[in-house]
């Protein structure tokens, strides 16, 4: 935890915090924090700053803040991948919430299975649990907006005429079109659709041309999901 995130219900006084939580837990088994010591706290999509230890005892701490500091600039593109399988998808959430993607829509593909849409890591609390790792991560308090759609045809047909507005659509996909972002150069928001493991299906990527994308590769290697993203969203840094 790099980066102590604070909610509104934590204020008992104006810049005066209470925890007694797994954030409580965390300062002082792992921290091992102490009264007059100083740690980055921000507000949950507000500012960041510093928060002084003032007690600690067996049961809670209590902490003065001083939020006057903007968090960090966002990564200016939107995100569309296909829906991984769960376990996967958990340390993607961090991952992507780490490096600054504040728009995310999770969307269906041929290749994924049916039975990945049940998984309880959809529900907003558990999404919200992974996003919020990855900004105590990066010290980040922005929280991304993360949109589910389970069904291809409808979000192509529907959705992406709004989203590629203003934007530089681009599809990684294995063995087509040119090196992925190679000549990146400037701030450009970007829309960035990557598949499944393997890639979309032909008809899918044909239906993303369609609707503005052009396509792109990571080279000869064919790289994992996870692998791609940070990879990906490395070169847009």
């Amino acid at each position: 935890m790099n980066l102590l995130i604070l909610y509104g219900q934590d204020f008992i006084a104006p810049n005066y915090i209470s925890l007694n939580d797994y954030r409580y837990k965390h300062l002082v088994t792992i921290k091992k924090v102490s009264p007059g010591q100083c740690i980055k706290a921000g507000l949950l999509n507000a500012n960041m700053g510093t928060a002084q230890v003032v007690l600690v005892d067996d049961k809670h701490i209590e902490l003065t803040v001083d939020l006057s500091q903007p968090p960090p600039e966002p990564l200016n593109v939107h995100l569309i991948l296909a829906l991984p399988r769960p376990k996967m998808l958990k340390r993607i959430l961090q991952t992507v919430s780490a490096m600054g993607v504040k728009q995310l829509s999770l969307i269906h593909s041929a290749k994924v299975e049916k039975s990945y849409w049940q998984t309880p890591w959809l529900q907003k609390d558990k999404l919200n649990q992974h996003l919020i790792l990855g900004l105590q991560q990066a010290g980040d308090t922005i929280l991304p907006r993360v949109d589910v759609f389970q069904r291809f045809k409808p979000f192509v047909e529907d959705i992406l005429p709004v989203l590629t507005v203003g934007r530089q659509a681009v599809l990684a996909h294995p063995g087509q079109g040119d090196l992925c972002l190679s000549q990146q150069t400037d701030k450009k928001s970007t829309l960035l659709a990557i598949g499944p493991e393997g890639g979309f299906i032909q008809y899918e990527v044909d239906k993303l041309i369609q609707a503005g994308f052009h396509t792109c590769h990571l080279g000869e290697r064919i790289l994992r999901v996870e692998n791609a993203i940070p990879v990906l969203l490395g070169r847009l840094l």
